[in-house]
């Protein structure tokens, strides 16, 4: 069904990288979870007050909430299309990260009212009136919230929105919370035990804990995450076709939300090339990118020497001692500068982000060492890059 709402409710559905396509997709899911989550609190508030039911009422006031996390998934989808302005020339893409933020701490606070809750139904238990035509009723409600849960998961794969991946494992927590309550009615009928309220802490925690994932992956997405493994893919195999290029190094990913996306790279192309031809395909390059993948990207020319036998010796002999150190590190823009008594061998060398300054100078040292010690000659000149 939802495929059909798809292609009845988004024009050019098939262009997810196009940004009032995303923002269709994300009003579409918004508008959907709106009129879901309306019907089932008012069915769950009408079962919960007939059958004197705190675990149902406060499943209805979890819908509640869903209707407002809804709205905002609308409301984000919309902000997060606004054209650049001066303040913000790189556009308002983050608005959706920031709406899946505000949807995770809505799920919290709910979690945490719902343990509130629940952990008074513990201490002052009531009896619950079982209603069979109600209880039917409670339990096809699952139903729509699975639905919810499927079209969410396939709207937010189909344009990778955060905030609608949220809101399918939202609805994916009240299933869970739904059946939860469902259990612990047909146990109530058999024990004297306060059965709805103990599942309801078991249901709260569960729901507090996966607002708190949402909100952790989130805040991943805003400090900003390093490159995918596809998108590294993409722009290398795409560089390095290109006539003259000869490798890449030094590439910077910056996300200003999905489909807005900036990089900037080092091409090496050879020395003594025609820096005019080169300039055209480099160009020509960008513009690939920029129209297969949606990446704005800035290429930049590094000359390397690519015809002298010994700078290509030294600089196999120099990445072989690297990687034998940590297989982790890699060099680039290797050059020397030879002399009859000193070799200078002066080169980047790419490590882990992470490494401490102790462990780099560590590096630097230890590998110097080893290429003074292979030929008394080498000088070693390291200049240490992180990698991005």
């Amino acid at each position: 069904m939802i495929k059909f709402l798809v292609r009845k409710f988004v024009p050019n559905y098939e262009k997810t990288s196009d940004k009032n396509v995303r923002e269709a997709y994300g009003t579409l899911g918004g508008v959907l979870g709106i009129i879901c989550n309306i019907f089932l609190f008012a069915l769950k508030l009408s079962i919960g007050i007939a059958m004197k039911s705190m675990a149902v009422i406060s499943d209805s006031i979890n819908n509640l909430s869903d209707t407002a996390s809804s709205a905002i998934t609308v409301f984000g989808s919309k902000m997060s299309n606004r054209r650049p302005d001066k303040e913000h020339p790189f556009g308002h893409g983050r608005i959706e990260y920031i709406s899946s933020l505000v949807v995770s701490f809505i799920i919290m606070l709910v979690g945490f009212e719902f343990l509130k809750n629940s952990l008074d139904k513990i201490i002052h238990p009531s009896k619950i009136e079982f209603k069979l035509l109600l209880f039917v009723f409670l339990c096809m409600s699952v139903l729509v919230k699975l639905w919810m849960f499927s079209y969410n998961r396939y709207l937010g794969k189909q344009i990778n929105s955060s905030v609608l991946k949220a809101a399918a494992f939202d609805s994916l927590n009240d299933v869970y919370a739904t059946g939860t309550v469902i259990i612990s009615i047909i146990i109530g009928n058999f024990t004297d035990l306060p059965v709805d309220g103990i599942m309801g802490t078991i249901v709260s925690g569960l729901v507090i804990f996966t607002g708190f994932k949402i909100a952790r992956d989130t805040v991943s997405l805003l400090l900003g995450n390093s490159p995918s493994e596809e998108v590294v893919e993409q722009i290398t195999e795409t560089i390095l076709s290109g006539e003259g290029i000869v490798g890449i190094h030094d590439l910077i990913v910056h996300e200003y939300g999905p489909g807005r996306i900036m990089a900037s790279v080092h091409a090496e192309v050879p020395s003594d090339g025609d820096i005019v031809k080169i300039h055209e395909v480099i160009d020509a390059l960008e513009q690939k990118i920029l129209k297969d993948f949606g990446i704005h990207i800035v290429v930049h020319m590094d000359p390397v020497s690519v015809n002298c036998e010994k700078t290509e010796k030294l600089k196999i002999l120099v990445s072989s001692y690297v990687k034998e150190y940590n297989s982790e590190f890699s060099i680039h823009d290797f050059r020397i500068v030879d002399g009859e008594n000193k070799i200078n061998l002066i080169f980047d060398m790419v490590v882990p982000c992470y490494l401490s300054e102790k462990e780099r100078e560590k590096a630097v040292t230890e590998i110097s060492e080893k290429l003074y010690n292979a030929d008394n000659r080498f000088n070693v000149v390291i200049n240490v890059d992180n990698a991005f």
